[in-house]
């Protein structure tokens, strides 16, 4: 009787402990395996410094990963990866602060070690959190609230009775480098003090030693429409496109292959190439082994003029493609506009039902190897194959060959 009273104890101890991690929400939390941040952009520092603005007036259109991932990074990202050196400075380098992201989707918690999100909450809590911020309109309309937290207790073992004033600096560090960066990425903020800090500990369900700092609200301001916005973005292409390059990759809907979508994209953005991640369907994607990437546009809206390569990813959903007319049409217009054209794992079989492997060079999955001599194509079974402007890879194991195999082919263009 003892020892079941104790295993009673036990189990109740453990999941307060899990309701105060992860809120009531989620059970267990998922994890978002973000974009690689970009180190380049549009404009430049003076140029940001200049156009920097508090606004409180947001349209209702929300952010995308690949935005919140960058504002992540010039928050807490990580800049030295050997020496743990972040976007913002700290005393001590002793980082005793935590970044939250309050978005229509729930609440997440930023992990800059893994450059991910880390989901807490999975409701909408911007409406609490501007009851706990005085009732301000800002924090319930933007399309992100990102609240600064941070553990006096942390700085206090070193500094003492000035861990406090350090907190808060770091604080403004953070602040600044993120009001920076929504600057660069087009996107409006404004920076909120005046709130109730009790209160936005329990709407967040912070940890007892995280202490809420300051709340940046980030959205799209009134006033710019996207058709504008659109127009805007098409004349700073025509500016760049001696520099620029763009790809799209096409992933399934479910079960894409995580390396062959995140390595190729990481070599792709060394590059400074732009990518875009397109699907059957405008959401967050889960991989075969379990990470998630989000699709911002529609296979079916792909413009192949757009971009500079187009590029099928594989995993088991890949198959999805093998008989899609918009799939099979996308391959034949990059192959006649003389595109760079790549297809890995199994999504060769894409390339080949659309008739441009004839006479080429080409490898893939093994169990690929006979639809793809079966269209013409010469089968190799290398780990990555070039014939021309037409790339293709075995498997998740030549996922980073494949990668700069792209980048090589838009660099010689």
């Amino acid at each position: 009787m003892k020892r079941l009273t104790i295993l009673v104890i036990i189990l109740a101890v453990f999941a307060a402990f899990c309701l105060g991690q992860y809120g009531s929400g989620v059970s267990p939390p998922k994890i978002i395996r973000l974009s690689e941040p970009r180190l380049t952009g549009p404009l430049s520092l003076e140029q940001a410094l200049a156009r920097r603005r508090s606004v409180r007036r947001f349209t209702n259109r929300g952010l995308d990963l690949t935005q919140i991932g960058q504002l992540a990074w010039a928050g807490q990202g990580i800049t030295e990866k050997q020496r743990g050196f972040r976007t913002a400075p700290s005393a001590g380098a002793i980082y005793p602060m935590k970044l939250y992201f309050a978005t229509g989707e729930g609440l997440f918690i930023y992990n800059p070690y893994k450059h991910s999100l880390e989901a807490i909450i999975n409701q909408d809590i911007r409406g609490r959190l501007a009851a706990a911020a005085l009732g301000q309109r800002p924090v319930a309309n933007a399309a992100c609230d990102i609240i600064i937290t941070g553990s006096e207790r942390k700085l206090a073992y070193k500094y003492r009775n000035k861990a406090g004033r350090y907190m808060l600096l770091e604080a403004g560090h953070i602040a600044q480098n993120i009001q920076l960066q929504a600057v660069s990425l087009e996107l409006a903020s404004v920076t909120i003090g005046a709130f109730n800090v009790m209160s936005v500990s329990s709407v967040c369900g912070l940890p007892a030693d995280l202490e809420p700092l300051y709340i940046i609200c980030v959205g799209y301001p009134t006033g710019q429409t996207t058709i504008e916005k659109a127009e805007k973005e098409k004349e700073t292409r025509k500016t760049d496109s001696a520099k620029a390059k763009r790809a799209v990759l096409i992933i399934a809907s479910g079960n894409f292959r995580d390396e062959e979508l995140f390595e190729t994209k990481r070599e792709l953005e060394k590059a400074n190439v732009e990518t875009v991640i397109a699907s059957t369907k405008t959401a967050v994607l889960k991989g075969m082994l379990g990470n998630r990437a989000e699709a911002t546009i529609l296979v079916n809206d792909i413009t192949v003029d757009d971009y500079d390569a187009i590029i099928f990813i594989g995993g088991s959903g890949a198959s999805q493609y093998f008989d899609s007319r918009v799939a099979l049409d996308i391959a034949r217009q990059a192959k006649d506009k003389q595109k760079v054209l790549a297809a890995i794992c199994i999504a060769p079989t894409v390339l080949a039902n659309a008739g441009v492997l004839d006479g080429v060079r080409a490898t893939s999955f093994l169990s690929e190897r006979g639809k793809l001599k079966k269209a013409g194509a010469t089968y190799t079974g290398a780990a990555v194959e070039q014939d021309g402007l037409i790339i293709t890879g075995s498997g998740p194991k030549a996922a980073t060959k494949f990668g700069k195999a792209i980048t090589d082919a838009l660099a010689d263009r």
